[in-house]
């Protein structure tokens, strides 16, 4: 399968599975926890370009390598290990550096970055490979 295609699959997925974690399920806990901080509307074009870029990265660390070896559990592994030291790269420096920006909000961050790449990975594996057969 051509890599645009698995880019693709890793990019929807991501941006859809954030964006209902971000809007819906977890919007109220983030506006409590650290609405002093927010902007009033976020600023998309900066967004887009983390969401372009991560996907990147997910890819490369965790998803091709994972298909290459041809396992869905390495692929799940590598991208849950990804997700984690990225989320925790972020809310730590946050911790260290943004006054309102409490312990609560950096472990739910770094658990929910943890989840959403493994689902990630592990759902385009199963796609690709599926679309692969």
């Amino acid at each position: 399968m051509k890599i645009i295609y698995v880019y693709l699959i890793t990019l929807v997925l991501f941006l859809a599975i954030d964006s209902i974690w971000l809007g819906l399920l977890a919007r109220s806990f983030y506006q409590s926890q650290i609405g002093a901080l927010l902007l009033d509307r976020p600023r998309f074009g900066v967004a887009g370009a983390f969401y372009l870029l991560y996907a990147v990265g997910l890819l490369y660390f965790a998803i091709l390598p994972g298909l290459n070896a041809g396992s869905l559990v390495e692929t799940s592994v590598r991208a849950a290990l990804f997700g984690f030291f990225c989320y925790l790269t972020y809310d730590l420096s946050n911790l260290a550096t943004l006054k309102g920006y409490g312990p609560g909000v950096a472990v739910a961050d770094i658990a929910w970055g943890s989840v959403l790449n493994l689902i990630v990975g592990a759902t385009t594996f199963a796609i690709v490979r599926s679309l692969s057969s």
